[in-house]
């Protein structure tokens, strides 16, 4: 694989399930692995939950919730529920965001942090809330079926598959 540079400015970045599913596509894999194994990826429960509901099965399911534990954690306490709900408020006029992705900027915003996406929801939220919004790929770039499938090896040798859900199959 290519040398490639982190994303961002050398901070952790949480993580979208957005970006999480083109992970592995050959424009972004170079720079997702560098960001990797620099350790600036950091997961929210948010986007854990979506990427477990994924599992095809417990074994599957506990490999990838292990990985995932293994990383850096945003979680999201009562000051981000506060700043999600800030946030739904300051974009009224944008109110069809989904729930989620106000809860994970949020989760990121509390640890002064960004936001890495590959969703436009992301742009007016991380702005809102003053931190960065950071593309996984140039918005078009990349045409990606929703998929979990995949390996993640968090670091410290703990390496888990999220499988596609039968449903995308």
């Amino acid at each position: 694989m290519p040398n490639a540079e982190p994303y961002g400015t050398g901070t952790p970045l949480v993580f979208d399930t957005s970006a999480w599913i083109r992970r592995t596509n050959p424009a972004v894999l170079p720079r997702w692995a560098a960001t990797r194994d620099a350790g600036l990826l950091a997961v929210c429960p948010v986007v854990a939950l979506e990427l477990l509901a994924a599992a095809r099965d417990e074994v599957a399911f506990g490999e990838l919730e292990a990985a995932l534990a293994a990383l850096p954690q945003a979680p999201v306490r009562r000051a981000a529920g506060s700043a999600a709900i800030g946030a739904s408020r300051d974009l009224r006029a944008r109110r069809r965001i989904p729930a989620a992705d106000y809860l994970i900027a949020a989760a990121a915003a509390e640890r002064g942090i960004g936001v890495l996406h590959y969703d436009r929801h992301f742009d007016a939220l991380c702005q809102t809330l003053g931190i960065q919004s950071i593309w996984i790929a140039e918005p078009g770039a990349t045409r990606q079926r929703p998929s979990c499938i995949g390996v993640l090896d968090s670091g410290g040798g703990a390496r888990a598959r999220a499988y596609e859900p039968d449903a995308w199959r």
